[in-house]
Parts: C-alpha cells; structure tokens; sequence
C-alpha cells in the first residue's frame, strides 16, 4: 500500500512539476523577448543615425563588451547558476552577494583599462571604447542580476528589471541623438543598464559584495576558471572575425555583418541569453528526473534550429523597401548575408541542448574541449571566408564551421551521459 500511494503522490506531482517548468521558461522567454527587441533597436537606431562606417566602430565596441560580458559570466554567473538554481533561499542569497559583487569587480577592473586605452587611441575608436569602460559596471551588474533571478526560479523579476531598462533606454537614445557621436550612444546604452541594475539591488534586497571575490573565485575554481576560458572562446572568436574582417575587408564589412546579425537580432538575442532559462532548468531536470535529460537536450536543439530557418525564410520574404525602412543605407549589403547568416544561427542551435546538458552536468573539461573547438572553427571559417569573398564569403564560412562545431558538442554530451551512468554521481555544492 505504501507503494502504491508513493506512485500516486509521483503521478499527481508531474503535472504540478511540469506547469512550473513551463512558467519558468515562458518568463523566459517573455524576458529574453525584452532584451531582443532592445537589442534590436538599438542596433537599428544607431545603424539610421550614424552610417554605415559609424556604425562599424559602435559594433567593434559591441563585441568587446561581449568578450568582457563572457568574463564576467565564466567567472561570477556561470558557477551560480550550474551550482545554486532550485536551493534554499538562504543559500541563494549568499552566494548572489558574492556572484553580483564578483561582476561588478570585473567591470570596475576592465572598464578602466577601456578607459585608459580608448583615452590614449583617439581617433573615432577611441571615444567609443573610453565610454565603453565608463558604463561596464553597471552592464555587468544588471546582468548578474538576471542571472541570479533565474537561478532562484524568478524569472519574473528579470523581465521586470529588462523592462525597466528598455524603458530608460528611450530618453537616453534620444539625447544621443541630439550628441551625434558613437561615444554618446554607447553612453546612453549603458546609463540605462545602470538604472536597470541599480532597481536590481531593490528587488533582490541585497548588496553586491565585491569584497566577496577572491572568497567566490577560490571556491568556484574548478568550474569557474572553465568557464572564464569556454566563454572567452566564444565571444573572443566573434571578437577576432569582426578585428579581421575589418583589417581584410575594411570596417564597412563589420557594419555589414552586423547589419545581418541586427536581421536576425530577436532570435539571436534569445540565444546569447538563453543559458538563463536552459541550464537551470536543464540542472532541474537533471536533479528530479537524470534520464531525461538527454531527451530534453535534444528536443530544445531541434526546436531552436527550426525556428531559426523559418526566421531566415521570414527574412527573404521582407520586402527591399521595408528592408530600407528599418536598416537605411545598411540593408543593400546585409541582406546579401540572410541565407549564410540564417543557417549560421541554426547550426549554432543544434548545439545549444548539447551545451546546457554539459552545463548542467557539471562536465567543465567536455564543454571546454567543444567550446575551444568551435571557436577555431569559428574564426577560421569567417577569415578564411573573408579572404576568399569578403563579408559574404565570411558569412558561409562562419555557417559551416557552425554545423561541424554542434556535431563536437553532441559527441562530448554523449560521452559525459555515460561517464555518469558508470561513475557515482558527484555531490553538487550548495553552499
């Protein structure tokens, strides 16, 4: 009998499991649907206002903040969510002081030698990065805050915190406007993360400790150090093709190819982002019910990678007048890249399942062999690319070492799932 009303209590409780998950994952994507259509304008807003040469050095400083943002996240964020999604509040709290203090060192540290550079080049870069290192600790605080939340389930908060940014976004673009220079844009990018990250320290009732570092890096090195490395390998790649492409081909490609991303912007945004909603609840998945895990993996990769197609075939249909409308002068080049960029998206999301599932197993080793892979890939193919076509030759290149770089993910996946059918199940840190 007793067996029986367990089996009864586990059949009740799936459902009841099953609509939670859903409602972690549709504030989810309600959140990630914020910072894709601010992004998104953005991106589009500066592409109208500046030109297509302007709008290469904003991009060029884009991609360093993405390099520094991947950083902050192997370092502070990563180790939190793999190791404190779904544990008691009291844990949680704890190690959110820490991880949020840890990015903000991270953007105080970096922001000033952005600072101390751009400052020293001058020219039109030079503005651009120095007011890059001005707002870096107030982006990277905003982010940990999103991390944190939905490490503790609370997806709604970091909708609300991005909404709150977006919001703030539109005076400070405004007033850009008015300034006319890339410096000013990527101030007003950053003062309204700042606002968003300051409401951050409301909502979670706590202060960032960045005295809590060294305490935080030293306890999470076995994976935090792991990370640092994949994620420098993933947004120092895309660092590295813009640096080059832009010295192969000129810094109008670079506008180019952002153009293209800026196409693909919504979908790509959810995909930058979408380790906030996968890993912890891949994690989830992986505490309740371990077998499935691999199922879940597969299922969110399949799903990601047919939307990115019906995105790219949604593109082809627009129109050159709307095209225009939306990117100015920017559209008659990057519309060239739809269907190369369109399946470099979708290649990058056959491995996505594969990557959270080695997140969310711990397998730091597996996912930094796969992640160092597909950097190389990544790099090689959009530079040899270039060299052989330009921005467009870059673009295929990037979509085939894509596709080559999933199959490494899923094959690195496949071998940590059986070292853990064959190996006890290591105790995961809470504390």
């Amino acid at each position: 009998m007793a067996t029986g009303r367990q089996k009864q209590t586990t059949a009740a409780a799936r459902p009841t499991a099953r609509r939670a998950m859903a409602g972690r994952l549709s504030w989810g994507l309600a959140d990630q649907a914020v910072c894709s259509m601010t992004n998104f304008a953005v991106g589009i807003y500066v592409a109208r206002s500046l030109g297509l040469s302007a709008f290469g050095v904003f991009s060029l400083a884009w991609v360093t903040y993405g390099v520094v943002l991947s950083v902050s996240r192997g370092l502070a964020t990563d180790p939190l969510v793999v190791r404190f999604s779904g544990v008691s509040t009291e844990s949680w709290r704890a190690a959110a002081a820490r991880s949020s203090g840890t990015a903000l060192g991270v953007g105080g540290a970096v922001g000033t030698v952005c600072l101390v550079v751009g400052l020293s080049v001058g020219g039109r870069v030079g503005p651009a990065f120095a007011a890059l290192g001005v707002v870096l600790p107030g982006l990277l605080l905003q982010d940990a805050w999103r991390y944190s939340f939905f490490a503790a389930g609370t997806g709604r908060k970091a909708f609300a915190n991005d909404l709150l940014g977006g919001v703030a976004l539109v005076p400070a673009l405004l007033v850009a406007a008015r300034v006319g220079s890339v410096g000013a844009f990527v101030l007003a990018w950053g003062a309204a993360a700042a606002v968003a990250a300051a409401y951050g320290c409301l909502q979670s009732g706590i202060r960032p400790r960045p005295g809590g570092a060294r305490a935080w890096l030293r306890e999470q090195r076995d994976l935090g150090y792991r990370y640092l490395v994949e994620n420098v390998g993933v947004s120092g790649a895309s660092q590295l093709r813009a640096y080059g492409l832009g010295a192969i081909v000129g810094v109008s490609a670079v506008g180019v190819v952002r153009g293209a991303e800026l196409l693909l912007g919504p979908f790509l945004a959810v995909l930058m982002g979408l380790s906030l909603v996968t890993v912890p609840e891949a994690a989830r998945v992986l505490r309740q019910a371990p077998h499935r895990l691999g199922t879940f993996c597969l299922m969110l990769s399949g799903a990601l990678a047919g939307a990115a197609l019906l995105w790219g075939v949604a593109l082809l249909l627009v129109p050159d007048r709307g095209g225009e409308l939306v990117l100015g002068d920017v559209w008659g080049s990057a519309s060239d890249l739809i269907v190369p960029a369109a399946l470099g998206v979708a290649g990058s999301s056959l491995g996505i399942g594969a990557a959270a599932g080695l997140r969310a197993l711990a397998a730091a080793r597996r996912s930094l062999r796969a992640q160092l892979f597909a950097s190389t890939c990544y790099v090689g193919g959009g530079l040899g690319g270039a060299a052989l076509g330009g921005a467009v030759g870059s673009a295929w290149g990037v979509a085939a070492a894509t596709i080559v770089s999933s199959a490494v993910w899923w094959l690195q996946l496949r071998s940590a799932l059986r070292e853990r059918h064959h190996s006890p199940i290591p105790e995961v840190r809470t504390s």
